[in-house]
């Protein structure tokens, strides 16, 4: 089973040569880089679902503030 949790772009890594479009993402306090080619238009700021260090898909910022806030809730996440 994989868990979704959100992630908060915080920074974006510049693309030398033919590497993968990297990103910074904060997962409720646990920094890692993700590759961000699937989703050219993601920007600082946004939240995004990733598996296995691929973006998969962008959040409305709404949607991923109330699903931070339930997993906070059941105690998955600090």
């Amino acid at each position: 089973m994989c868990l979704a949790v959100p992630g908060k772009v915080i920074s974006i890594e510049e693309n030398k040569n033919d590497t993968p479009k990297m990103a910074k993402v904060d997962f409720a306090g646990v920094t890692k880089l993700v590759c961000i080619d699937w989703l050219p238009d993601v920007q600082i700021g946004d939240y995004v679902i990733v598996h296995v260090g691929f973006a998969l898909n962008k959040l409305e910022k709404e949607e991923a503030e109330e699903t931070l806030k339930l997993l906070r809730e059941m105690g998955d996440i600090s």
